[in-house]
C-alpha cells in the first residue's frame, strides 16, 4: 500500500530533491503557494485537515530572505512560526506525524565546536529568530514531530552558494569570498533521500518513540565558504584554472542581518536514532556539479 506525504513547497530546492525522489510507494502531493498561502494560517490547517489521504506531512517551504526579513518581520514570523504552528495544531487533531525543516541558524555562533540539538539557541537576527518560533510551536503542539535542522544547502535547484559561485565566476575578474564562516554544506538531495527513506518508518511510530524531537542532518566535514568555493571550482573547472579568488572576513560583506561565524551542526543523535551517518559533503557536491555541467552542454548543443 502506498504511502502519501503532504509536503508545503513545491520550487524551493528541498522541495524539488524530494519530488525527485517519491515512488510509487512514498508518493508526494507538494502543495505550492497558490495551493496553500503560508501567510494564512487558516488556509495551512484546511491542507492538512481536507486532504484525502495523508500519511506524513513535511513542512519544506519557508521565508528565506534572511536580510530583508529585518524589514519585513511579520511576514517571516507569518510564515517560519505562525504556519507550522497551524500546521502542528492541524496533524495533531488528525493523528498524523510532521516534519518541520529548521536551519542552524537558530544558533548564535558564539560556540567552539558543533552545536548538538539541546545546546542553547541564540539567533542573530528576525528570520533565525521566526524560524526558532516556528520549531517551538511544532515541538510543543505535535507529539509525533520531528524538526530537522539544516546547514548551507546546496543542490542544482533553485538558489545557493554553489550556483552563485559559478555565475559569480563567468563575471567577477577576483571572487571575494568569506573566510571566517564554517559549517557542514549539505546536499539537499541527501536530506531528501532520508526523508523518503524514512517515511514509512515515522509515519508508523508511535507518540513518544525516541526518533521524535529535534534532529540535526548536515553532511560530514565542516568547511569555510572559500574552502567550498575552492572545492567547487576544482570539480567544475577540472582542465582550466580555478578563477582569481581572495578570502575576506565576514565584515567585507555588510548585512541587515548578522550572520554567525560558527554554524556547524554535530550528527551523532542522527547516527544514535536512526542508524544514518551522512557521507562526507565534497561526494554530492561532484554529483550536483556534474548535473550542472550537463545541463549546461546540453542548453549549448
Amino acid at each position: 500500500m502506498s504511502l502519501t506525504i503532504l509536503q508545503f513547497g513545491a520550487s524551493g530546492q528541498l522541495s524539488r530533491e524530494l519530488i525527485d525522489r517519491s515512488t510509487a510507494d512514498v508518493m508526494i502531493r507538494a502543495l505550492s503557494r497558490a495551493d496553500a498561502d503560508l501567510a494564512d494560517p487558516d488556509a495551512v490547517a484546511r491542507a492538512i485537515g481536507e486532504a484525502d489521504q495523508v500519511d506524513l506531512v513535511i513542512n519544506a517551504a519557508a521565508y528565506t530572505a534572511v536580510d530583508k526579513a529585518e524589514s519585513e518581520p511579520d511576514l517571516a514570523y507569518a510564515v517560519n512560526a505562525r504556519a507550522p504552528r497551524a500546521m502542528a495544531r492541524a496533524c495533531q487533531a488528525r493523528g498524523v506525524p510532521l516534519v518541520q525543516v529548521s536551519t542552524d541558524m537558530v544558533f548564535s555562533g558564539a560556540k567552539a565546536g558543533a552545536y548538538v540539538e539541546d545546546d542553547p539557541v541564540g539567533p542573530l537576527h528576525v528570520y533565525g529568530a521566526s524560524k526558532l518560533a516556528g520549531e517551538d510551536a511544532v515541538l510543543d503542539l505535535c507529539e509525533r514531530s520531528i524538526v530537522l535542522r539544516v546547514s548551507w544547502l546546496f543542490s542544482a535547484y533553485g538558489q545557493n552558494f554553489l550556483q552563485a559561485m559559478l555565475r559569480l565566476a563567468e563575471t567577477q575578474p577576483v571572487l571575494k569570498v568569506v573566510a571566517d564562516q564554517h559549517a557542514r554544506p549539505t546536499a539537499s538531495g541527501d536530506i531528501a533521500a532520508f526523508l523518503i527513506a524514512q517515511a514509512p518508518r515515522l509515519a508508523a511510530l508511535p507518540a513518544g518513540a525516541p526518533e521524535w524531537g529535534l534532529l540535526h542532518f548536515a553532511n560530514a566535514g565542516a568547511a569555510t565558504r572559500f574552502e567550498m568555493a575552492e572545492a567547487i571550482f576544482a570539480t567544475a573547472w577540472p582542465d582550466r584554472p580555478p578563477p582569481a579568488m581572495e578570502p575576506v572576513p565576514t565584515s567585507a560583506f555588510p548585512t541587515a542581518a548578522r550572520r554567525a561565524l560558527n554554524a556547524e551542526l554535530d550528527c551523532s543523535r542522527l547516527a544514535a536514532v536512526f542508524g544514518v551517518t551522512p557521507r562526507p559533503w565534497r561526494e554530492p557536491l561532484a554529483e550536483v556539479v556534474a548535473k550542472l555541467v550537463d545541463a549546461k552542454n546540453r542548453k549549448v548543443a
